[in-house]
């Protein structure tokens, strides 16, 4: 589970900020009080309603070789990317987990039906694969899942705020605590996929505006 949810996971996580780039330019997040409120609702309102519900029916098919729901999993994560940056990390993350699980467990049987998903397992279903392979059950992956984003996004505020380490220490432990009830509430979505939901328009019009932002350290 830690090394599943390891920013040194060879990804390429650190290179994205999901939109805060974004807004920190548009001037919506400035400081560290502005930082927690926007990755609190960005927890609540998108990962636990979307990627977490996600991965969780995804680590159940892989187990069961449901080719058939890895499919569909996988075409609403897609279609529910609301920008060309947020569809591409979702593919590009994705790709990069399945190179590292090939490597690391070359034998594994999931990784025969994974060259079934066209195109290559998008974020949520790559890494719902990653703690199956790596003999996680579906509560301890989507854990991982849940803190490696917290991580991600804390290191990418600290550059782009910018946070000190020591604000980024304190959203840590002021989100963390978080995690369990998003984990919960994406388990309780987890077989009602008309009851998930990727719903954040102010977020998919920063994410589009950043396609054009004049400076940027993300690739998102």
């Amino acid at each position: 589970m830690m090394w599943l949810s390891s920013p040194a996971l060879p990804v390429g996580g650190f290179s994205y900020s999901e939109g805060l780039e974004a807004a920190v330019d548009a001037g919506l997040v400035t400081d560290e009080a502005q930082t927690l409120q926007w990755l609190r609702g960005q927890l609540q309102l998108t990962l636990a309603r979307s990627e977490l519900p996600a991965a969780c029916a995804a680590h159940a098919a892989w187990e069961a070789g449901d080719c058939a729901a890895l499919q569909a999993i996988q075409t609403w994560v897609l279609a529910t990317r609301e920008s060309a940056e947020l569809r591409q990390q979702s593919q590009q993350m994705g790709r990069s987990m399945l190179e590292w699980l090939r490597h690391l467990r070359p034998g594994h049987p999931a990784l025969a039906l994974a060259a079934q998903i066209a195109p290559a397992p998008a974020w949520p279903l790559a890494f719902a694969l990653g703690g199956l392979a790596l003999g996680l059950d579906t509560d301890h992956m989507a854990h991982a899942l849940a803190f490696s984003w917290l991580e991600n996004q804390v290191q990418a505020a600290m550059r782009a705020v910018p946070l000190g380490q020591s604000s980024g220490q304190r959203l840590l432990a002021a989100l963390t605590p978080d995690i369990p009830a998003a984990v919960a509430q994406a388990r309780n979505l987890q077989h009602r996929m008309d009851h998930w939901q990727s719903f954040s328009p102010m977020l998919a019009i920063l994410s589009s505006r950043h396609e054009t932002q004049y400076s940027r350290l993300f690739r998102s």
